[in-house]
């Protein structure tokens, strides 16, 4: 075997070496090493599927594992899936799919997820900024269908307009 080889699309010399790489699924993350053609700056790269089973396994234990914490998680703040769904964000069905591994949450969510973790405390803010407001008493507002408020403001009669 040779000690180096061009890269077929940058041109770049490619020697063979094994580095690490980080592998993430959601707040959590593992070092893999991985052997394959390296250049030498953090370009484009060359490895064969045998090389790249590392990294692979790696990423499917952690998104098995951050299934089963976003379960722990959700539990630990007595929250439904439904209501989880609601209030981090995209509804039960997801917390079903995150839950399950079948899809990892959005980066968004994991932030929520994360936050609530370490502050339990703020679910309670989250559910306020997630309830519906009430409707206003007075009788001048009015709700109109798609939940947007519309404020009858009187007009100045013409007569009144000119002084």
């Amino acid at each position: 075997m040779t000690d180096t080889r061009i890269h077929p699309e940058t041109g770049k010399t490619l020697r063979r070496d094994t580095r690490a790489q980080t592998v993430t699924v959601g707040s959590l993350s593992r070092v893999v090493d991985v052997a394959g053609w390296y250049p030498d700056d953090d370009s484009d790269s060359i490895h064969t599927g045998a090389e790249l089973k590392a990294s692979n396994d790696a990423f499917k234990e952690l998104r098995t594992e951050y299934a089963a914490h976003v379960r722990t998680v959700r539990k630990s703040l007595k929250l439904s899936q439904e209501e989880a769904g609601r209030i981090i964000g995209g509804g039960r069905r997801a917390f079903q799919k995150y839950e399950s591994g079948k899809t990892p949450p959005s980066v968004a969510a994991v932030g929520l997820i994360e936050m609530l973790r370490r502050h339990p405390e703020e679910v309670d803010l989250l559910r306020r900024l997630h309830d519906p407001v009430p409707a206003p008493t007075s009788a001048r507002a009015k709700i109109h269908s798609g939940g947007q408020r519309k404020i009858k403001v009187p007009q100045r009669s013409r007569s009144s307009a000119r002084t």
